[in-house]
């Protein structure tokens, strides 16, 4: 079966507004690529600037029906939601799958990350609670969380389905309402999502407007109706877009790029460790932000670790998603140039990487995994995000050094350490500038923890309750009683 005859997509596709699909303003459409052809799957609607600005009326308009419902009937429908994405999970892998490169199995579980999002966020939509401060006698003093309004989300398009999640069911959940722009290259699944939250959800409340980052993106950042923004993807875009929610006095949460150290001491056990990088670098074909994309490793377990990574690089399984092997293509074939680009500079830098660092002879956008051993940390490639299948190894010799080249990167998004010493771990956490510490598990934690980051990784929090936090506003009420 070949990756067209499975596919389930639709032809043509519509905006998702106003509780259904609907045509946009125009006729213009973007074409969305197969990553492991080329080929042309489907077409999803340029949107335009008039699209959004429909959208945000739409929003508006289902804000003031949504915020009205009781918190534990918003609750039920949010349920609702992550049971219809539940029922279509085959079919929505195989979109992520065919629109993004992703193995299946690992779509499979991205969509049920999707749905756990709206699960978890059911629950806590009844939660959303003030305080009482205490001014002693003669007053009263009480907090009340209240929904912003319309939420603008722009997801990226390294993890669609699951992102789209993230973003939205914890606005819906605080009670506010939501205008969506997929990613241009994989919009299909957050256009998806979208329709079959739609079946549940009153009219207006979730808006899907595919189209240019730099029309339906710019608009929806600068918007004077939208007061709150969630943006996944680049540091230079994340500044555009802060810069836009800031002139629209808008609040924001974004989470930005990542050159993530995973640190492996003597005392770690040098198989796990291994694992741990595979699962931290070439998941997604390294197209992820918090990527273990370097590795400081131990002088004394140095030479282990590097025989035995290059012996299960070697080994993978690199093809189409629907075969499910062990990586995928990456999402295009501009990207796929700019990784190229990287790893010529690290041959340039370090040498030749001691394993990959080929494009595969075969159609669609499939690069060897790569590994550059024995790298500076000043090296451009151990300190600019390639977002890709490349790692770069280090070595240091003790503690003090490990954390020293773990912090000497502009990002700070995450750190793992692989040890079986817990003070290290401990003092390890402690010392690291990042916003998530994962120990002798890279990935650890899940929906219900808190992620962002530290210097040029972003701002705010999405997970967890912190999430809920970002879509409320606090009103204080305050009476003088006798």
């Amino acid at each position: 079966m070949t990756q067209r005859e499975s596919s389930p997509l639709r032809e043509p596709y519509g905006l998702v507004g106003g509780g259904a699909e609907r045509e946009a303003s125009n006729e213009e459409t973007t074409e969305v690529h197969d990553p492991a052809t080329g080929d042309v799957l489907t077409t999803v609607p340029a949107g335009t600037r008039a699209d959004l600005d429909r959208a945000v009326e739409s929003a508006t308009e289902g804000f003031d029906r949504w915020r009205r419902l009781e918190p534990k009937e918003r609750g039920r429908l949010l349920r609702r939601v992550a049971d219809r994405i539940l029922d279509e999970e085959e079919r929505l892998a195989t979109i992520e799958t065919l629109e993004n490169g992703r193995p299946l199995e690992d779509a499979r579980g991205q969509v049920r990350r999707c749905a756990r999002h709206f699960e978890y966020y059911a629950g806590i939509a009844d939660k959303v609670q003030g305080e009482q401060i205490p001014l002693g006698d003669g007053y009263v003093d009480y907090t009340i969380r209240e929904p912003l309004g319309v939420t603008g989300h722009i997801v990226p398009w390294n993890v669609p389905i699951y992102l789209f999640g993230r973003s939205v069911a914890p606005a819906l959940a605080a009670g506010n309402s939501a205008v969506v722009k997929p990613a241009n290259l994989t919009p299909v699944g957050g256009l998806e999502v979208g329709r079959l939250a739609n079946e549940v959800l009153p009219e207006g409340v979730l808006n899907v407007v595919s189209g240019a980052g730099s029309v339906v993106g710019d608009e929806l950042s600068a918007h004077d109706d939208v007061e709150h923004i969630v943006f996944t993807g680049s540091g230079e875009t994340g500044v555009h877009v802060g810069r836009n929610a800031a002139d629209a006095i808008s609040d924001v949460v974004l989470e930005l790029g990542g050159k993530s150290p995973l640190v492996v001491y003597p005392d770690a056990d040098v198989d796990d460790a291994v694992t741990e990088t595979v699962r931290g670098i070439f998941t997604g074909a390294g197209q992820i932000c918090s990527a273990s994309s370097r590795a400081i490793v131990h002088e004394d377990v140095h030479d282990e670790y590097v025989d035995e990574l290059v012996d299960r690089v070697e080994s993978f399984d690199i093809g189409p998603g629907l075969e499910n092997p062990d990586m995928g293509p990456l999402v295009s074939k501009s990207h796929l140039e700019d990784v190229l680009r990287y790893v010529e500079l690290g041959r340039t830098e370090v040498g030749d990487p001691v394993v990959g660092g080929k494009r595969i002879d075969r159609p669609g956008y499939f690069l060897e995994p790569t590994v550059f051993d024995d790298v500076p940390n000043d090296a451009r490639i151990a300190q600019e995000e390639i977002f890709g299948p490349v790692l770069t190894v280090t070595t240091f010799s003790d503690e003090a050094e490990a954390v020293k080249l773990a912090n000497d990167v502009e990002y700070g998004l995450v750190a793992g350490v692989m040890t079986n010493d817990v003070e290290r771990a401990h003092r390890f956490a402690r010392d690291v500038d990042a916003g998530q510490i994962y120990v002798n598990e890279w990935f650890a934690g899940g929906n219900e923890t808190p992620f962002g980051g530290f210097k040029k990784s972003g701002v705010g929090r999405d997970n967890g309750v912190q999430a809920i936090h970002n879509f409320t506003q606090i009103k204080n009420v305050c009476l003088k009683i006798e």
